[in-house]
C-alpha cells in the first residue's frame, strides 16, 4: 500500500481548494478591502446571532412557556380538586382576570389530529417539553394557526380543557427587534466604511494613473494626497520622475554639444576635401565622411529619442496618408486600411518617425507595402507588411539591437547605421507599447506597432 499517496491526498485536495478560492477572489484592491471589512463583520454578527438565538432567546421562551404551563396545570388541579359550577363561569372569570388566559371546557371526545409542525420553532419545542413534564396527560397544541394566539387542549376524565393564550405570554416575541437593530447598525457601519474606504482607494488609483501616463510619455498633473503612506509613495514617484527627466535633459544637452563639435570637425573635413584635386582616393574619403555624418545623425537620433515632445491628439489617418505618399513617390505600391477611431493620443513627430522607419525598412526590401491600423478603447495597433525575403524567426529579436545587421539576404539597415528598428522600438516603448515582428500575409515581414490608446 502506498502510504505516502494516502497522506498527501488530503493536502493536494486542500491545495486545490485554496487555489480555486484564490482564483475566484476579486483582484481589485477596493473589492478586497471590502471583503476584509465585510467578512469579519458578517462572521461576528453570525456568532452573536447564534449565541443569542441559542442561549438568550431559547432560555426566555422556555421560561415563559413554563409559566404558562404552570398556570394550566393549576387550572387542571383546581377543576379536579374543587367542585365547580356547571358552566365553570367562576373559574373562567378568575383565569381570565388573574392569568390572562381564555379557558373553556369542551365535551369529552378525541383530541384533534396533530398537524404539521414548523421546521424551526423554539415555542413548539418548549411547550411540548413543559406539558410532558408537568401535565402528564394527552394534549394537543396549535402554534401555527394564528400568529398572535396559542391554542392548547388537554384530555381530562370528564371533558377537554381548551386554553387560548397570547403568543407573547409564552414566546420572546420581541427578539426580532434585536436582530433588526443588529442588521441596521451593521448596514450603517458598512456604509460609512465604504465611503471612507473609497476615499482611501482614490489616491492609490490616481497614483497608478499617473504612473501609466508617465510610462506612455504623456504630460501629467499629479499631487500626492490620502494617507501618509500613500503620500510618501506619491512623493517618491514625483522624485523619480524628476530624476528621470533631469537625466534625460542632461543626456540631451550633452549629445547636442557632442553633435555640434563633431559636425564642426566633419565640416572641416569636407572643406579640406574640396580643395584637393579629384581622384579615386578623394571620392572614397568623401564617402567615408558622408557615412560618418549619417551614422552620427542616426546615433544622436536614437540616443535623444524625441523626449521633449508632448503627447497630443493625432489624426492617424492623415499620418498614414503622408507615409503612403512618400512610399509611392519612391515607386512602391502601398495600401492603407484603418479601422476604429482615427484619433489617438501619441507624440506625433516621434510616432510618425517610428512608422516611417518601419515603412522605409519594408520599402527597402519589398515592392508591395500594406499598412493596417486598428484603434479600440485600449490599444492602437499599426501593422506594416511587405513582400520581401523576411527575417528568420530566431533572428527577429537581434535586429532590434543597435548597430546589428543581418546577412546580405536581409540587411535590415542597408545603407544605414543599423539603428532603424532600434529607434522604432525605442519610440514605441516610450509610448508604453512595443514593436513586434512576424510573418506577413504578403510573404515577407510584418512589423506591428502596438501602443496604449
Amino acid at each position: 500500500m502506498n502510504y505516502s499517496a494516502l497522506v498527501s491526498a488530503p493536502f493536494r485536495f486542500y491545495r486545490r481548494l485554496v487555489d480555486s478560492l484564490v482564483r475566484r477572489l476579486p483582484k481589485g484592491l477596493y473589492a478586497r478591502a471590502l471583503i476584509i471589512i465585510i467578512a469579519p463583520m458578517v462572521l461576528l454578527q453570525s456568532v452573536v446571532a447564534y449565541v443569542f438565538m441559542e442561549r438568550h432567546w431559547q432560555l426566555v421562551t422556555q421560561r415563559l412557556s413554563a409559566a404558562v404551563v404552570q398556570d394550566i396545570a393549576a387550572i387542571v388541579e383546581i377543576t379536579e380538586a374543587y367542585p365547580q359550577d356547571s358552566g365553570y363561569e367562576k373559574l373562567t372569570s378568575i383565569v381570565d382576570k388573574s392569568m390572562n388566559l381564555d379557558m373553556e371546557i369542551l365535551p369529552a371526545g378525541p383530541l384533534p389530529e396533530i398537524g404539521p409542525r414548523p421546521f424551526f420553532s423554539i415555542l413548539d419545542a418548549a411547550l411540548t417539553d413543559e406539558l410532558d413534564l408537568k401535565i402528564k396527560r394527552q394534549f394537543w397544541i396549535d402554534t401555527v394557526g394564528s400568529s398572535d394566539l396559542i391554542e392548547i387542549r388537554i384530555q381530562l376524565d370528564w371533558g377537554i380543557l381548551r386554553v387560548i393564550a397570547n403568543r407573547s405570554q409564552a414566546y420572546a416575541s420581541n427578539s426580532h427587534i434585536f436582530i433588526m437593530w443588529m442588521i441596521g447598525t451593521s448596514l450603517v457601519l458598512l456604509g460609512v466604511a465604504i465611503v471612507f474606504l473609497r476615499n482611501q482607494i482614490r489616491p492609490i488609483l490616481a497614483l497608478a494613473d499617473a504612473a501609466k501616463s508617465f510610462g506612455k510619455g504623456r504630460d501629467i498633473d499629479f499631487k500626492p494626497r490620502g494617507a501618509q503612506e500613500i503620500r510618501e509613495a506619491g512623493l517618491a514617484f514625483i522624485e523619480m520622475r524628476r530624476r528621470i527627466e533631469r537625466a534625460i535633459e542632461q543626456r540631451t544637452a550633452m549629445l547636442n554639444g557632442v553633435s555640434h563639435d563633431l559636425r564642426t570637425i566633419l565640416t572641416r573635413f569636407r572643406l579640406s576635401l574640396e580643395v584637393i584635386e579629384d581622384s579615386a582616393e578623394l571620392e572614397a574619403l568623401k564617402k567615408d565622411v558622408d557615412e560618418m555624418s549619417r551614422m552620427l545623425e542616426a546615433y544622436l537620433a536614437f540616443a535623444r529619442g524625441e523626449v521633449a515632445e508632448q503627447a497630443v491628439a493625432t489624426d492617424i489617418g492623415g499620418l498614414l496618408d503622408e507615409l503612403k505618399a512618400d512610399s509611392e513617390r519612391h515607386g512602391h505600391q502601398t495600401s492603407i486600411t484603418l479601422a476604429g477611431n482615427p484619433i489617438a493620443i501619441v507624440r506625433q513627430d516621434s510616432f510618425k518617425r517610428c512608422l516611417a522607419n518601419l515603412v522605409a525598412n519594408a520599402a527597402r526590401h519589398g515592392n508591395r507595402i500594406a499598412i493596417t491600423a486598428t484603434h479600440d478603447e485600449r490599444w492602437l495597433s499599426v501593422s506594416i507588411d511587405d513582400d520581401g525575403p523576411g527575417i528568420p524567426a530566431e533572428r527577429r529579436e537581434d535586429v532590434f539591437k543597435p548597430f546589428v545587421r543581418l546577412d546580405e539576404a536581409r540587411n535590415v539597415d542597408e545603407g544605414g547605421s543599423g539603428l532603424g528598428l532600434a529607434i522604432a522600438r525605442d519610440i514605441a516603448r516610450a509610448h508604453g507599447g512595443d514593436v513586434l515582428l512576424s510573418d506577413s500575409p504578403l510573404g515577407g515581414l510584418r512589423a506591428t506597432v502596438r501602443v496604449p490608446a
